[in-house]
C-alpha cells in the first residue's frame, strides 16, 4: 500500500479518533519532520501534453502528482482537501484551481530535503513526481517560454485566468513568484539527482536554464537601471519588482551552482538578482526598517514575515559567488532586525510600517528561522542560532495562543495564529510545506532543535508598542479618517491620522516604563513637503523632525508614511510626549514606542532564554537574569559577533554594544 494512500486513510481515521496538536515527549528523540500530512495533500492528475506544456516521460508516465492547495479542518480532527476560491459543482472546477505551481515547487523542495536527510525512498519518488509536475506547469515553447502557469484544475486543465484575480496575473505572461519557486525546485532538484539519475537531472537543468533565459529577456534586461520610490533609488531588475520573490529563485540557483559551478549564464543571473536583493537592506537599530531587507521596491514602508527569505538567499549566493558583500545586509537583517521583531511580538505578517497585521503563520516563522540558520553558517556567527531557537519555539507554544501549532506525530501545522490567540485550524499546503522546511532545519541542527523544543511559554516581553495618534489625550488638531486605510504601499494603523496645522499641538500618553524609550512618530510626509514638528516629553526636548518625501516614482501613492526616530530618548517615568507643528500640515499616524533596551524571556519545564536588544547609540551596561539561577550570558554586537561570554549564577550585568544584543540561556 502506498504511503499517500495510508495518509488519506489515516486522515479518515482521525475523523473517528480525533486529534490535537501537541509536542509529545517522543519528539525529543524522534525526528520532528513528518511528511505524513503533506503526503495526504498529494493527488494524481493526468493532463494532456501540448506544444507548450509537457514534461519528463509524460507519455510513459501520464500521471502527475500535485498537492491540493488547502486542507480545511473538519470535526474530529480530520481535514478536507480543497482548491482555491469557490467550487462549481456543475463543472467540478475551482475559481482558481485545485493545485498551484507555488505549492508544487516548494513541496518538491521539502521532499528533496527529506530524502537527503532520511534516505526515504518514497520522498525521493515524491520529489521526482513533483519536479515533473512543476516542469509541466512551465511553458516550454513560444513567446512565454520559461514562465509558469500558476493554477491547474482537478482534471489537469490549466487555468491561466484564475478568479478572483491575484495582485499579479496568474498566467505565464511574465515573470512571477511562482516562476521563481520553479527555479528553486529545479535548482535543488538538479543538485539532488545529478549523480543518482543523470538523465532526469539533465532535464531539470534544461528547465532551469529555460527559466533563466526568461529572466534574461524580462527583468534582467533592466540590470543596472534604477527606479524611483518616494525619492529613493531602487533596483529595476528584480523578479516582479520583489526581493522576496527573487530570493526564492536565488535559493534554487545557488543550489544549482554548487553542483554546476561553471554555468556562466546562471551564475550571472544569480549575481544580478542577489545584488538587487542586497540593495533593499537599509536602516539600523534606531532607523526604519531597522536593518531589514525590504520585500518590494514598490514600497519603502512595508515589511512582512511571509517570504522573508532574503537573508537566506543572500547567504547562499555569497557562498557560491564568493562575494562577501552580499552577506553584509543579511547579517544586519539577522543580528539587528530579528531581535527587534522578536521582542515586539514575533514574525508578524505585516509592518506597514507599524505592525498592523500581527497574524503569524509557519511561512513567516520558517522564513525567519531558516534565514538565521543560513546566515549563521555563512558568516560564522553561532550567536544567531540563539535567535533562531526563539523563532523555532513558536511551533511548540511561544505564540499568541500559548499552545503548540505543530504536531510531529502527524505533520499537521495550523494555518496561523491571530494576535488575540485565535487559531486557524486549517492546514493547507503552504503552511505544511514551510513547517516541514523548519522541522528539517531543526533536525539537521540538534542543539538548536533542543533549544527550540525546550521553550514553550512566553514569560515576559517588553518591546515595540504603538500609540495611535487619533487617541491623543489632548489636541488642537483634527482627526482624519480616510475611506481606505490602505494606501497601496502602506497602511494607517488605526482609523486614520491626526492632522496638525502650523502651531497646532497634541499630547499623547505613553505606556508606563522604568527605562528610557525611543519614540518614532509615524508621519505621512508629502512629496517635496516642507512640514516640520517639535517634540517634547514634558519639559525635555526630544528633537525637531522634517517631513518631506521625494518623487513618488513607482510607489502606489504620493508621499511616504514612515517612522522618524526622535534623536533623544524619552526619560524614564515620563508619562507623555507632545508635538507642535512648526510648519504644516503635519499628519501623524501613530508613535512607535520602543524601550531603549527591549527584552523577552521564553521558558519551558527545564530551560529558558532571555534576550535583551539595544537601541542605544552608545554601549551601556544592563541588568539580566532577574529571576536568578545559573546560566550562560553572552553579548553580541550589531554584526552578530561575540563580544563577551560569562557563566553566571544569579542576577548579572553586561555591556551591550549599540544595536547589539545579549542572551542568557539556562537549562
Amino acid at each position: 500500500m502506498g504511503r499517500r494512500l495510508l495518509a488519506v486513510l489515516a486522515s479518515t481515521a482521525l475523523l473517528l479518533a480525533g486529534i490535537g496538536v501537541s509536542a509529545p515527549a517522543a519528539a525529543e528523540t524522534l525526528p520532528l519532520s513528518n511528511v505524513g500530512h503533506l503526503d495526504f495533500l498529494l493527488d494524481d492528475v493526468a493532463p494532456a501534453a501540448s506544444g507548450e506544456h509537457d514534461t519528463w516521460r509524460l507519455a510513459e508516465e501520464p500521471q502527475l502528482v500535485l498537492p491540493w492547495a488547502n486542507a480545511d479542518a473538519r470535526d474530529g480532527g480530520a481535514f478536507e482537501r480543497r482548491g482555491g476560491g469557490q467550487f462549481d459543482p456543475a463543472t467540478g472546477y475551482w475559481a482558481q484551481g485545485a493545485f498551484n505551481a507555488d505549492d508544487t515547487a516548494r513541496a518538491a523542495v521539502v521532499y528533496l530535503r527529506h530524502w537527503a536527510q532520511s534516505g526515504d525512498e518514497f520522498s525521493q519518488r515524491s520529489a521526482y513526481e513533483l519536479l515533473r509536475s512543476t516542469a509541466y506547469l512551465q511553458t516550454a515553447t513560444g513567446s512565454n517560454a520559461g514562465n509558469v502557469v500558476r493554477w491547474m484544475q482537478p482534471d489537469g486543465t490549466l487555468n491561466p485566468g484564475a478568479a478572483p484575480a491575484a495582485p499579479t496575473d496568474t498566467s505565464d505572461s511574465s515573470e512571477s513568484v511562482w516562476s521563481a519557486r520553479a527555479l528553486w525546485a529545479f535548482g535543488e532538484g538538479y543538485a539532488a539527482f545529478r549523480d543518482v539519475d543523470p538523465a532526469f537531472a539533465s532535464f531539470l537543468q534544461e528547465r532551469l536554464r529555460l527559466g533563466v533565459a526568461a529572466l534574461d529577456r524580462q527583468p534582467l534586461t533592466r540590470y543596472d537601471e534604477y527606479l524611483t520610490a518616494d525619492g529613493a533609488q531602487v533596483p529595476a531588475w528584480l523578479i516582479s519588482n520583489a526581493a522576496d520573490a527573487s530570493a526564492e529563485a536565488v535559493l534554487g540557483l545557488s543550489a544549482y551552482l554548487a553542483a554546476a559551478a561553471h554555468d556562466d549564464r546562471v551564475r550571472a543571473a544569480t549575481a544580478k538578482l542577489a545584488e538587487g536583493i542586497a540593495a533593499l537592506g537599509s536602516g539600523d537599530a534606531r532607523t526604519w526598517p531597522y536593518g531589514a531587507v525590504l520585500p518590494s521596491v514598490e514600497s519603502l514602508s512595508m515589511w512582512q514575515a511571509e517570504g522573508s527569505q532574503m537573508p537566506a538567499a543572500l547567504a547562499a549566493a555569497s557562498a557560491v559567488l564568493e562575494d562577501a558583500t552580499l552577506l553584509e545586509p543579511a547579517v544586519t537583517d539577522s543580528a539587528v532586525f530579528d531581535p527587534i521583531l522578536l521582542t515586539a511580538g514575533g514574525a508578524d505578517n505585516g509592518w506597514k510600517p507599524t505592525p498592523v497585521d500581527r497574524t503569524q503563520n509557519a511561512y513567516g516563522v520558517d522564513s525567519r528561522l531558516r534565514s538565521l540558520i543560513a546566515v549563521s553558517a555563512a558568516a560564522g556567527k553561532p550567536g544567531l542560532l540563539d535567535l533562531a531557537s526563539l523563532f523555532g519555539s513558536w511551533y511548540f507554544g511561544t505564540n499568541a495562543s500559548g499552545e503548540p501549532t505543530y504536531d510531529p506525530a502527524t505533520g499537521v501545522v495550523f494555518d496561523g495564529v491571530a494576535p488575540d490567540g485565535a487559531v486557524n485550524r486549517n492546514s493547507g499546503a503552504e503552511s505544511t510545506i514551510h513547517a516541514q522546511l523548519s522541522m528539517l532545519a531543526l533536525d539537521a541542527n540538534p542543539e538548536l532543535r533542543a533549544r527550540a523544543l525546550g521553550l514553550t511559554t512566553v514569560v515576559s516581553r517588553e518591546g515595540a508598542t504603538v500609540v495611535q495618534a487619533e487617541a491623543a489625550s489632548s489636541t488642537s488638531g483634527k482627526v482624519v479618517a480616510p475611506q481606505e486605510t490602505d494606501t497601496g504601499e502602506s497602511r494607517y494603523s488605526g482609523t486614520g491620522y491626526l492632522e496638525l496645522a502650523e502651531g497646532r499641538t497634541a499630547t499623547f500618553a505613553l505606556p508606563s516604563s522604568t527605562g528610557q524609550r525611543l519614540i518614532s512618530p509615524v508621519v505621512l510626509s508629502g512629496e517635496n513637503g516642507n512640514a516640520s514638528s517639535l517634540w517634547r516629553s514634558e519639559y525635555v526636548p526630544l528633537g525637531v523632525l522634517e517631513h518631506s518625501a521625494g518623487k513618488q516614482g513607482i510607489t502606489a501613492a504620493p508621499g511616504a508614511l514612515l517612522p522618524q526616530p526622535l534623536p533623544i530618548a524619552a526619560p524614564p517615568q515620563s508619562s507623555s510626549v507632545s508635538v507642535t507643528a512648526l510648519a504644516g500640515p503635519v499628519r501623524v499616524d501613530a508613535l512607535i514606542v520602543r524601550p531603549l533596551f527591549s527584552r523577552l524571556t521564553f521558558a519551558g519545564s527545564n530551560a529558558s532564554t532571555e534576550l535583551v536588544h539595544s537601541a542605544s547609540a552608545v554601549a551601556q551596561r544592563v541588568p539580566v537574569n532577574a529571576a536568578g539561577g545559573a546560566g550562560t550570558l553572552k553579548s553580541y554586537n550589531a554584526q552578530g559577533a561575540l563580544v563577551a561570554e560569562h557563566a553566571i549564577s544569579g542576577v548579572a550585568q553586561i555591556t551591550v554594544k549599540p544595536g547589539g544584543f545579549a542572551i542568557v540561556t539556562k537549562g
